[in-house]
């Protein structure tokens, strides 16, 4: 949740080493993700483009033998952009885009893989090779089933700082993407202890999980920086949505709403980026930006090439944020879920939010809280706004796959 990281106001869950990368780089304030739950996230963020484009606007069901739940073989990801400049590549974590050989991270431009291919797992337990619960698969490593006796969290952080190491005199991209704090609510003593002021027993826990998670990011920076390789090596840490308030001890103030929905609660996230040497230290970056933004950035860093043909939704952050350009990197940014059960459009300062009851219109300046609605003296925006909803609109497609559309709430 937006309120549950340090450098986003979180005061009783400490995360030093998150707040690592803020302090020594840029905290964005209106930072958002493309969709308010998993997997069309991870699609959008992995494409650069909005993922209704390309049909992929629900949490596909984890099936090894359905071939359309997942991320269509002909979207170009931004690890295939990266290995076809000779860049190394691995993911460590959750992958949730596919569970068939050809969505496999291995055929997606991922070298290197470890983890697991669904929505979530138990932090402690994996079933054999013919397991079929989501949850309970075996965990992976380049493919192949990979017996773990770490605690989930702390074995992605081993992991990641292993990949680091064996590329050090390589580029690389690293996607190091951690299921903490999704459920099941699951941690270890040793993290617990750490947040014994904490009464609310929910809450602790997941504040636990939260500080795992912190540790193993401070265990990152701090090969990277052994390696000096901080000068060389542009970081991103984001949210993939906003937290399940309710589910499981998260917070979003100070927001409305939560995953699963299009206020400000469920898609605008904890977002920072550090580059030693490239990006000022301390630098607050107030306009809106998008996790659609991390591909076209990175590929402009490597000299990549984006898809053929194809125009990313995404823009390259770097003139913005080194002060070369002056203009906003968006005119609009575009949100829907459910193919219209809601929509969401932020110009400015100003939101569009449009659900099957109606439509409001906020100034998140003056209300972060979507609380008050303008549209009665706005009527000219608001209209505006809403016919450039409909446009956008036309350019998408149906869901490729029902798959999970409510599971936003877990």
């Amino acid at each position: 949740g937006y309120a549950d990281i340090g450098f986003t106001g979180a005061k009783d869950i400490p995360t030093p080493n998150i707040d690592r990368i803020a302090r020594a780089g840029v905290r964005f304030t209106n930072a958002y993700v493309s969709h308010p739950f998993c997997s069309p996230t991870r699609a959008g963020l992995m494409t650069g483009r909005y993922q209704q484009r390309f049909g992929h606007e629900n949490n596909p069901v984890y099936d090894p033998n359905d071939h359309v739940q997942g991320l269509p073989v002909d979207q170009v990801t931004l690890a295939q952009a990266l290995s076809e400049e000779g860049y190394a590549t691995g993911i460590v974590g959750k992958w949730h885009l596919g569970a068939t050989p050809e969505l496999h991270p291995l055929r997606r431009g991922f070298g290197e893989q470890f983890g697991f291919i669904g929505g979530g797992h138990d932090y402690f337990k994996a079933g054999a090779a013919d397991e079929r619960r989501e949850y309970f698969i075996p965990f992976q490593r380049d493919g192949k089933p990979a017996a773990e006796s770490e605690y989930l969290t702390d074995a992605l952080s081993r992991e990641a700082g292993a990949f680091v190491r064996r590329h050090a005199r390589d580029p690389f991209f690293l996607y190091l993407a951690y299921n903490a704090p999704h459920t099941p609510q699951q941690t270890t003593e040793k993290y617990l202890s750490r947040f014994a002021g904490i009464q609310d027993p929910r809450r602790r826990n997941y504040a636990a999980m939260i500080g795992a998670m912190d540790d193993g990011v401070g265990r990152l920076l701090d090969t990277i920086d052994e390696l000096k390789l901080g000068s060389e090596t542009l970081i991103f840490f984001l949210s993939d949505n906003g937290g399940p308030v309710g589910f499981n001890g998260s917070s979003n103030q100070p927001f409305r709403g939560a995953k699963g929905t299009l206020y400000e609660g469920g898609i605008r996230v904890p977002f920072a980026a550090r580059w030693t040497g490239r990006l000022a230290a301390g630098k607050v970056y107030s306009e809106p930006v998008i996790s659609l933004d991390i591909f076209p950035t990175a590929a402009a860093l490597a000299g990549a090439k984006g898809p053929a043909g194809v125009k990313l939704d995404g823009i390259d952050l770097m003139p913005h944020l080194t002060g070369k350009a002056k203009r906003t990197p968006h005119e609009r940014l575009f949100w829907r879920t459910g193919v219209g059960v809601q929509y969401a459009v932020r110009e400015g300062r100003y939101k569009l939010y449009r659900n099957q009851e109606g439509a409001q219109l906020y100034d998140l300046d003056a209300d972060p809280g979507e609380t008050r609605d303008v549209a009665a003296n706005r009527k000219d925006l608001f209209e505006r706004l809403d016919r450039a909803r409909e446009d956008w609109n036309k350019e998408l497609i149906p869901p490729r796959f029902e798959g999970l559309a409510a599971a936003g709430k877990k």
